[in-house]
């Protein structure tokens, strides 16, 4: 046996550090200090002698050599923590003489240590009979315990036993006694064994009465809990409860708490303890609710097998657990979600169809009409949708009908069959699950028959694309669900989360469903153009394919819910400003609806209709109080707003409105009328007082007249500036459409500087639009000989006789300007620069050409025609192919307005700009050549 000396460290009684073992504990100040003056000094980690202490503080005779891993000293904020010291077990060894009781002077004393001689092997009966302890212990403490961590720890040493050798059965001794934990005595007595095979049947001799501690204690808790009737739990708990209450009453006087304590009363824990009774009472509705709901839904569907095993799952995981709540969870959603076959529940009413009813079509044109005002292409295609619904509907029950008609007759047949010779009957036909014919049920049928397109509605905003879905779902009475897609940049979003995240759920698609309570709902899908691209979080614009695909979304995947969902039922309604940032493949799958601006009378017809009284209810005034003319709204729709909808013509209308409604709260206050009109029967009376104030002069004038406009609204922005045009060399005016969608005119200006021949283009233009400029120079300079400009067509317009540079300028140079619809206003300006000839102030013209000199189409007619109308043009040049535009698009009172000159060259653009005969075509003119 060699001897050494070794530092000892005592152990806090009953900690006992066991070889192979590692353990952290904490040590006072001087131990800390005094362990870190020893690591200093020392080249390597250095090593102890951990010795477990009694419970009267004597050192024991044999200790363990451990090193020293790590020591956290306490934070300089808080010096008074103890260190933390961690402690690796590596040998046993025996002190070579007890050590008296140490007291606080004494700190990491050397003292002299003996290594025990080298172990023998045990024999292969003591191993075995060791492994098969083990094992029935580590068996009962995996099942007894709750936390996963410690059960995979159990199961683990229990796969390192089953291959052990009789070289490492003592070195696993060691390991299982200090993993085990048990009493302190039993971990000494392991400690204190240096015999191999002595310290296996000791070991052998604790696990099985650790084993049959543990047996026992889970039998009799198991009887007791099984005894245990209702009122010896409440009385238990109720124990529980005053105790805990006293233990905090204590602590706070111990603390100094001078707040006020009131003690529990009698009744005090009874109400408590009702209250615990009323948690476990919904509790058990929850659950009772849970499995009504799975019961509920169609035998041997997908979701059926879902909610059944998850059920299963959950009664056998105890309520405490976390697993538990995430399982109620899953199952709340997925009961929650309206399944096409499933029974309904009751939670939410079942809706009868609108469809079915009578006057269905005419009810919903009046629902579209009472919430749009004009629309008309949109209500059109809208009531050709809603009548298709009504006939498949109708079709539907006339084949439920014949079928049921079918069914009848069958039966009748087979009755007659088995009446007339039964023992024939029931060997030629016996009927089963399969011969039998199974009828759909009706609302299954109904479901399946009508399949909604998904309607893609575009437009600028303002223009009514959400209100016109909320029509639709009330034209249908169907619920009707809005999902914002703008800013969305996660798949997840969509599809949701898989269960194995934390705090995971469903996507909006199946939160939409559970919202409405059925599966044929109207679900508007808003911003759909402003869908996050593709990124580290997925493609949620992807994601959307699958739910907007009429062929593939009856089995939609969410992640979370994990079992098919039937989509096609619901009408999907998506909305865009633009078509631009939308996937091709995702726009594919849509019913693109164009939703245009509109025109200032149509603007008025609304503010009239639904914008003013929206906005006299909204500050408490009525029409009796409040008028605001003819005149002052189209100079408000005209001066004080340019959009294409007609959000802002809101806010100016409410801007008005609230104007005058202090105006007549001061009026009211001084002739004692309170709150305005008090009833409605003195509507009459107050509004001829009104009428008679207006004469009088410092009295409340209930009209608003458009001298007044200024003084409320501010100088307009907008002030006719458009109509202020005139007839110059070089400027032409083009229609544009602008970032809102409102139409107007633009000025192409141009004008000749020195230089060298070339072109220079400002205005914040786009390359689009300069390749149209210099598309449109090309053209000139290849036609200057046939429009004079050159004698020779040989010579560059632009050269010859001086050279000279050509400048061309869209204003508003701060405003971004692209798209293919310029070339004829640029064409027609350079020839009115280089020719001399001036196009015109009340022409306008759009449109694009190429080099063979042909006009192309382009696109946004409607708007650009409004905005021409705005600015009093009175002539519009446009393309040849947008003749159709004009004739669908632009209201006939429009139309009998203006001139329209469709064309498709660019001559005759060029006549129809500057006027037949007002250019010098040298084609026209006849050549004569004399020989005389």
């Amino acid at each position: 046996m060699s001897s050494s000396k070794l530092p000892v460290l005592p152990l806090v009684h009953p900690l006992v550090l066991l070889p192979a073992s590692r353990i952290s504990l904490p040590v006072p100040t001087k131990v800390g200090e005094a362990l870190l003056s020893l690591i200093d000094n020392s080249d390597s980690l250095p090593i102890v002698a951990a010795v477990p202490t009694s419970s009267t503080n004597q050192l024991a005779e044999w200790a363990t050599a451990a090193r020293v891993l790590r020591l956290v000293k306490p934070p300089a904020r808080n010096p008074r923590q103890p260190y933390l010291v961690s402690l690796h077990g590596l040998t046993r060894v025996q002190l070579k003489a007890p050590l008296p009781i140490l007291d606080a002077s004494s700190v990491l004393l050397a003292h002299d240590i003996n290594y025990p001689p080298t172990e023998n092997l045990p024999t292969r009966e003591v191993v075995d009979k060791f492994k098969t302890a083990a094992l029935r212990l580590l068996d009962r403490l995996a099942r007894d315990s709750i936390q996963q961590a410690r059960k995979d720890g159990y199961h683990k040493i229990a796969g390192m036993l089953e291959d052990i050798t009789d070289a490492r059965a003592a070195w696993m001794a060691d390991v299982l006694a200090g993993t085990v934990g048990g009493e302190f005595e039993d971990r000494l007595a392991i400690l204190s064994t240096p015999d191999a095979t002595d310290r296996l049947q000791l070991a052998t001799t604790i696990f099985i009465k650790l084993a049959s501690i543990s047996e026992v204690t889970k039998r009799i808790s198991n009887a007791v809990d099984e005894s245990l009737s209702k009122q010896q739990k409440e009385f238990f708990l109720r124990q529980q409860l005053a105790a805990i209450q006293r233990e905090l009453q204590a602590l706070q006087r111990s603390n100094g708490d001078k707040s006020p304590t009131t003690t529990p009363r009698s009744g005090a824990s009874e109400g408590t303890t009702s209250e615990l009774d009323d948690d476990e009472q919904h509790d058990a509705d929850d659950m009772a609710d849970l499995k009504r709901k799975i019961e509920a839904m169609a035998p041997g569907s997908e979701e059926r097998k879902m909610g059944v095993r998850e059920w299963r799952r959950l009664k056998r995981i105890p309520q405490g657990s976390v697993e538990n709540g995430v399982i109620r969870n899953y199952l709340e959603w997925l009961t929650s979600v309206p399944w096409p076959n499933s029974t309904p529940s009751g939670d939410i009413p079942d809706t009868p169809s609108a469809a079915s009813q009578k006057n269905f079509l005419s009810n919903a044109r009046a629902q579209l009409d009472a919430d749009h005002y004009g629309l008309e292409k949109i209500k059109r295609r809208l009531i050709e949708y809603l009548a298709v619904v009504r006939l498949r509907e109708a079709a539907g029950k006339r084949e439920e009908e014949h079928q049921r008609h079918e069914d009848v007759k069958l039966q009748a047949e087979v009755a007659k069959s088995e009446s007339s010779s039964p023992e024939k009957s029931l060997v030629k036909y016996r009927p089963n699950a399969d011969s039998v014919p199974r009828t759909t049920p009706p609302n299954e049928r109904e479901k399946k028959a009508v399949r909604g397109p998904i309607l893609l509605f575009v437009g600028p905003p303002g223009t009514g694309k959400t209100s016109l879905g909320l029509s639709i779902a009330r034209a249908l009475n169907r619920p009707f669900q809005r999902i914002s897609l703008g800013g969305v940049r996660d798949e997840a979003e969509i599809r949701g989360h898989r269960r194995t995240y934390v705090a995971s759920g469903p996507g909006l698609i199946v939160q939409a469903l559970r919202r409405a309570g059925r599966a044929d709902g109207v679900i508007l899908l808003d911003e759909i153009d402003k869908v996050g691209q593709s990124n580290f979080h997925g493609d949620p614009g992807a994601a959307l394919l699958e739910v907007l695909d009429p062929e593939q979304n009856h089995s939609f995947n969410d992640h979370y819910v994990n079992v098919p969902i039937d989509l096609s039922q619901i009408l999907f309604i998506c909305t865009a400003n633009t078509l631009e940032t939308i996937s091709a493949p995702l726009l594919d799958r849509c019913e693109v609806i164009q939703l245009s601006g509109y025109t200032h009378d149509e603007k008025l017809h609304i503010a009239r209709r639904y914008l003013l009284p929206k906005q006299l209810k909204a500050n408490g005034l009525t029409n009796a109080e409040v008028e605001i003319t003819e005149p002052a709204l189209l100079r408000i729709a005209t001066g004080y707003t340019r959009e294409a909808g007609v959000r802002t013509l809101e806010r100016a209308i409410g801007a008005v409105i609230r104007w005058k409604a202090v105006e007549w709260a001061e009026w009211a206050e001084d002739n004692d009328v309170s709150n305005g009109i008090s009833s409605p029967s003195d509507t009459k009376a107050t509004s001829q007082a009104l009428v008679k104030a207006d004469v009088k002069q410092g009295e409340y004038k209930r009209l608003v007249e458009e001298s007044e406009l200024e003084k409320i609204l501010g100088i307009a922005r907008w002030d006719g500036d458009e109509r202020d045009r005139e007839e110059r060399r070089g400027v032409v005016y083009g229609l544009v459409v602008m970032g809102q969608g409102e139409g107007g005119i633009l000025p192409v200006e141009t004008i000749i500087v020195p230089g060298q021949g070339g072109l220079k283009l400002t205005g914040s233009l786009g390359d689009v639009i300069k390749e149209s400029g210099e598309l449109a120079l090309s053209w000139v300079k290849k036609h200057a000989y046939d429009l004079c400009i050159t004698n020779e067509r040989s010579q560059d317009p632009l050269k010859l006789p001086d050279p000279i540079d050509i400048h061309l300028h869209l204003p508003a140079g701060a405003t971004k300007k692209d798209g293919p619809s310029a070339g004829v206003a640029m064409t027609c300006a350079f020839v009115s620069l280089l020719t001399g000839a001036c196009v015109p102030a009340h022409i306008a013209m759009t449109g694009e050409i190429t080099l063979r000199g042909r006009v192309t189409p382009v696109g946004g007619i409607k708007e650009k025609v409004l905005g021409a109308h705005r600015a009093q043009i009175t002539k519009v040049i446009l393309p040849y192919a947008n003749r159709k535009d004009v004739e669908h698009d632009v209201a006939l009172e429009i139309r009998n307005e203006m001139e329209f000159v469709f064309v498709r060259t660019v001559r005759e653009a060029l006549d129809a700009a500057f006027g037949k005969g007002a250019l010098p075509w040298r084609r026209d003119a006849l050549l004569l050549e004399s020989r005389l």
